[in-house]
C-alpha cells in the first residue's frame, strides 16, 4: 500500500520527525524536577565556588543570575549545605536525587549533572518549597519557590 503526501504535508512531517529526533538527543525530552529518581547514593558536589572568574570577579556560571553569599541564606540552607558538604545523612529520601531542570534556568548539562536537596521550611507540613540544586561542577543554586527562581550560592 503506499500513501501519497502533498509536499506541504510532507515537510511538515519530516520537520516534526526531525524535532523530535533534536529533542532526544539533545536530553531535553528527560527533564526533570522533583521527580523522585536517584542514580546511586546522594554525591556530595557544592564544596567550593568553581568556574572561570569573568570580569566581575564571579564564575561563569553566577552571570546572568541573582547571587546570594551562603551567609544571607536561611539557617536551614546552611544546615543542608553542611549535611550536603558531609555525605549525609540526609532527613528526606529524595536528598541527592537527580534534578532535570526541566524549566531550564540553570545551565544545560546533561542529565545527572544537577542533584536536589531538601531545605526545611519551618511550620511545614511537608518538604516545602525550598531547595539546593548543586552541579558536577561545584556549583549551588538555592530556590525558595521550588523551581521558579534560582540564585545563585556563592561560598
Amino acid at each position: 500500500m503506499v500513501i501519497r503526501f502533498s509536499p506541504r504535508r510532507a515537510a511538515a512531517i519530516v520537520g516534526a520527525l526531525l524535532a523530535g529526533l533534536l529533542l532526544v538527543l539533545t536530553g531535553c525530552s528527560t527533564g526533570g524536577g522533583d521527580n523522585g529518581s536517584s542514580q546511586g547514593a546522594p554525591r556530595s558536589t557544592a564544596t567550593a565556588v568553581g568556574g572561570t572568574p569573568s570580569a566581575s570577579g564571579l564564575p561563569d556560571w553566577v552571570q546572568g543570575m541573582p547571587a546570594v553569599p551562603v551567609g544571607a541564606l536561611p539557617s536551614q540552607a546552611r544546615d543542608t549545605l553542611r549535611l550536603i558538604d558531609a555525605g549525609g545523612p540526609f532527613p528526606y529520601a529524595q536528598d541527592g536525587t537527580v534534578f532535570g531542570n526541566r524549566e531550564r534556568l540553570l545551565p544545560r548539562h546533561p542529565r545527572g549533572y544537577y542533584h536536589e536537596y531538601t531545605v526545611p521550611t519551618p511550620g511545614s507540613p511537608d518538604r516545602g518549597a525550598r531547595r539546593l540544586v548543586t552541579g558536577e561542577g561545584h556549583e549551588t543554586y538555592y530556590t525558595d519557590d521550588h523551581y521558579r527562581s534560582f540564585k545563585a550560592v556563592l561560598r
